[in-house]
C-alpha cells in the first residue's frame, strides 16, 4: 500500500465519537489531527499492511495521529536505527503515541539496540525519555532468552525506580509502575523485590488528560494474582 492509500483507508474508518473525544484532549493532542479510530482497529489495519519501513516513515511524518500509530506498528525492527528512534521519541508525547512507541508489543523493543536505549533513557533527565525507557523495560521483561536480561539487571532497575519515583511526574510514575509489574512476573526473586517496592509505593493515580476515569494502577494486585502465584510457584 502507498501512503495515499493508507490515508484513504483511515479516512473511510473515521469515527465521529472518537474525533469528538480527541478534540477534548486539548494540548494532549500535540497539535495533531485524528480520524478518531481506536487502537484495536488501527492494529487490524496495520496487520493488513505488514512490515514496511519506508511507508512507516512516510506515515510518521504526517500530522495525523492515526497515521503515526500505523507507522509505528508497521515499522521493521531490523531496519530501525537509533537515530530514527531518538528523533521519534521527541514527538511521542501526544495521544497514545508513547504507548505504541515503546510498549504493548511495540516494534522498538524488538530492535537490536532496545536494551541500550532503555539503559540510556531510564537515566535521562527529560520526562518523555524517562517514561519510554520504563516502557522498554516492561517489554524487555517479557524476553526470557536475552542473556543480558539477568535478575541483577532488573534489580538495578528496581533500585533506580525506588530512588527516583517519589520525585517524578505522574506519567513517569505510571510507567515505572508498569515496569515493576513486568519485572515481578519473571521470577520468584524478582517478584519478592517488586512486591516489597509496590507496598512501599502504593497504587499510582493516572494523570487526568480528558480520558475516562481510570482506576489507580495497583501493582500489588497484579504481582500477587492467582495467575502469577501459580506461574512462579509462590
Amino acid at each position: 500500500m502507498t501512503k495515499t492509500e493508507v490515508m484513504a483507508v483511515l479516512k473511510e474508518n473515521n469515527d465521529e465519537r472518537g474525533i469528538k473525544h480527541w478534540k477534548k484532549l486539548g494540548d494532549y493532542t500535540g497539535g495533531l489531527k485524528s480520524f478518531g479510530i481506536g487502537l484495536t482497529k488501527l492494529r487490524k489495519i496495520a496487520k493488513q499492511i505488514g512490515r514496511y519501513h519506508k511507508l512507516a516513515l512516510q506515515l510518521w511524518n504526517t500530522k495525523n495521529h492515526d497515521a503515526k500509530i500505523v507507522g509505528l506498528l508497521i515499522d521493521d525492527p531490523k531496519q530501525l536505527t537509533r537515530d530514527q528512534v531518538e528523533e521519534q521519541v521527541e514527538e511521542v508525547d501526544a495521544g497514545m503515541l508513547s504507548h505504541v512507541f515503546n510498549s504493548c508489543d511495540a516494534t522498538l523493543p524488538k530492535a537490536s539496540f532496545a536494551l541500550e536505549a532503555a539503559k540510556d533513557w531510564i537515566v535521562a533527565k527529560d520526562e518523555v525519555r524517562s517514561r519510554c525507557g520504563r516502557g522498554l523495560i516492561y517489554e524487555l521483561s517479557k524476553n526470557m532468552r536475552k542473556k543480558e536480561l539477568t535478575d541483577e539487571f532488573f534489580l538495578d532497575c528496581l533500585k533506580k525506580i525506588h530512588a527516583d519515583i517519589d520525585d517524578e511526574e505522574n506519567w513517569v510514575r505510571a510507567s515505572m509502575g508498569g515496569a515493576i509489574i513486568g519485572i515481578g512476573k519473571r521470577s520468584k526473586k524478582l517478584n519478592k523485590a517488586c512486591v516489597k517496592l509496590a507496598k512501599r509505593i502504593g497504587p499510582i493515580e493516572y494523570e487526568d488528560t480528558g480520558e475516562s476515569n481510570c482506576e489507580p494502577l495497583d501493582m500489588l494486585k497484579h504481582l500477587t494474582s492467582d495467575y502469577i502465584r501459580k506461574k512462579l510457584g509462590l
